[in-house]
């Protein structure tokens, strides 16, 4: 009997857990048994793994081979295990375990030449082995950079399994870790190119500064697509965790770039209307897969023409918008992602949406339904609300529209004075606040509350209403460098939340 075995990392959502990958040569007939449950994608390493191993120059084993998975109840999916089923099955081979085995983690596909190929999900595979006091990580070189973005470990890549063989055997023959690409200056369109709307460049600015969700409403053409694509370029920077965060997130969903491996910028995500309710939160076969929701993390996701999507599709974006996070559970466990992004919805008033409203066709109750799919809990969650309409001939002038680069300073100071105020209460934007913060520590005066204690006995919002009206008055006064926000900040916070939703 000979006995070898090697480690590698399994990843549950942005989680991941180390599995020890047993080899046994045994007498028997010759045969591959595979078990820890395994995934289809990992039943097939058996052969990707004895043609590296017999095209690299060793000797595969004619006689009974089991390899073992652990924990054994714990689902493996992809193809991230095969350079370290090929370690354990040739440390069994030689009766003599390499004793850097015993201390490495290993990640990668084989091809069938024994080159290694990069796989999804490196970066929360590292964070997941140093978390577990693990001092030596192998991957990919293609994963390297990414690997790389993880201190207090070491990080090594391989190219072939040749090279991993003689580097388990004289310790050298890998690359080690590289230092962080460039990063390119990401240009943003200009909040200057929109024409006119000077309501909803103001909305979109207040969104910015605090963090708020915001849904446009208007007739094809008047710019509300423009004024999404420019909101990440007013947002700052991502902090280092975050960055990191976000960019293992896109590991796992295999966007993840290899010239630009960390993302420090808000990502800006927008689906198509037909996306379904997977595409949208997440799923897929066996582990969920991370969708539009949590790609957009950190983030803007930009739902365009969202009249026209499945009434599921929108439901299912209540506890997200909510809740920050994510939670998918499927038949091989519960994924979580993180979820904490700023939901921007644009729609037409109407079917036929005509660039002149006088011009439309569609009869009262047709509007109703069209925009009735947009449930009231789903806009009860949506801060601003704004009606656009077609720019006018003026405002074409050439000093019309103020630059994002003005914009993005004063978005930028409302966001430092919002984290200096709630960081000692564990929050950094205005939209993360509790509400129980909100009315226990910042509580306003009765003069300045009383647009909302009214709008609240007629029955015109709900308490979740009044949570994110204060949230919003305080991004108001943020904005305008004031202490604590004034009647009007909440007089306009509440107008905002009763506009652009009615057809």
């Amino acid at each position: 009997m000979a006995l070898g075995r090697a480690f590698s990392v399994a990843v549950r959502g942005l989680d991941g857990d180390i599995v020890e990958i047993e080899a046994d040569i045994n007498s028997g007939l010759p045969g591959v048994h595979l078990v820890g449950l395994p995934d289809a994608a990992l039943q097939e390493s058996r052969d990707r793994v004895r043609a590296a191993i017999t095209n690299c120059g060793h000797n595969w084993p004619m006689s009974r081979l089991t390899l073992a998975l652990s924990p054994a109840t714990l689902p493996k999916t992809g193809s991230r295990y095969d350079i370290a089923l090929a370690a354990a099955i040739l440390s069994a081979g030689r009766k003599a375990p390499w004793p850097r085995l015993e201390k490495t983690v290993l990640l990668g596909e084989l091809a069938l030449d024994g080159r290694v190929r990069p796989v999804h999900g490196v970066l929360p595979a590292v964070l997941a082995a140093k978390a577990q006091g693990w001092p030596v990580v192998i991957v990919p070189v293609g994963n390297l950079a990414e690997a790389g973005l993880v201190d207090g470990i070491e990080v090594f890549g391989v190219r072939t399994l040749r090279d991993l063989l003689r580097w388990l055997d004289s310790g050298v023959g890998l690359e080690p870790r590289v230092g962080m690409p460039p990063q390119a200056d990401q240009e943003f369109a200009d909040l200057a190119d929109v024409v006119g709307q000077s309501q909803a460049r103001f909305a979109v600015e207040v969104a910015a500064a605090g963090a708020h969700h915001l849904m446009l409403t208007g007739p094809p053409g008047v710019g509300k697509t423009m004024l999404a694509q420019r909101l990440p370029g007013l947002l700052p920077d991502l902090t280092e965790s975050e960055a990191l965060e976000v960019t293992a997130i896109h590991s796992v969903a295999g966007t993840l770039s290899s010239h630009t491996p960390l993302i420090t910028r808000p990502p800006f995500i927008a689906p198509h209307h037909s996306s379904s309710v997977a595409a949208l939160v997440g799923g897929g076969a066996g582990m969920a897969k991370p969708g539009a929701v949590s790609r957009a993390h950190r983030g803007v996701l930009f739902l365009d023409e969202c009249a026209e999507m499945g009434l599921s599709a929108l439901e299912a974006l209540r506890t997200p918008v909510e809740d920050g996070e994510i939670r998918i559970a499927r038949r091989d466990g519960v994924a979580r992602y993180p979820a904490r992004f700023q939901l921007v919805l644009a729609a037409n008033p109407c079917p036929c949406a005509p660039a002149n409203p006088q011009d439309c066709i569609c009869s009262p109750p047709q509007r109703r339904r069209y925009l009735g799919k947009l449930s009231g809990p789903l806009l009860d969650r949506v801060d601003l609300r704004v009606q656009m309409h077609t720019a006018r001939a003026g405002a074409f002038a050439p000093d019309a529209a103020e630059p994002s680069s003005q914009v993005r300073a004063r978005v930028a100071a409302a966001r430092v004075a919002a984290a200096e105020r709630w960081r000692p209460h564990g929050f950094t934007t205005n939209a993360e606040v509790s509400g129980a913060v909100l009315r226990r520590h910042f509580r306003l005066n009765d003069i300045t509350m009383a647009p909302l204690k009214s709008s609240l006995d007629r029955g015109i919002i709900s308490i979740r209403g009044v949570d994110r009206s204060l949230r919003m008055a305080w991004t108001l006064a943020d904005l305008a460098g004031r202490t604590a926000p004034n009647r009007d900040d909440v007089a306009i916070a509440l107008s905002f939340r009763q506009a652009g939703v009615t057809p």
